[in-house]
Parts: structure tokens; C-alpha cells; sequence
């Protein structure tokens, strides 16, 4: 059904996925954290 090209390139396209979404996931986090400081809510 699948073969071994496609598997692995699945496999990799998967894990860049993973690493983009960790990414922008950790600046924006890192970024909401720094604001904190500045608001007077």
C-alpha cells in the first residue's frame, strides 16, 4: 500500500510540522509572557 519513500517522507514532512508549530507556538508564548510586565491593567 505505502512504500518506504513515502513513509519516510511522511514521517518527515510530520515532524517539520511539529517543529514550525513548536516554533511559532514558543515565541508567541515567550512574546505574551514579556508583555505581561509592561501592562497596568
Amino acid at each position: 500500500m505505502f512504500d518506504g519513500a513515502f513513509l519516510s517522507h511522511a514521517i518527515f514532512w510530520l515532524i517539520g510540522a511539529m517543529t514550525v508549530c513548536a516554533t511559532v507556538f514558543t515565541i508567541g508564548a515567550l512574546f505574551s509572557m514579556g508583555r505581561t510586565g509592561y501592562r497596568k491593567d
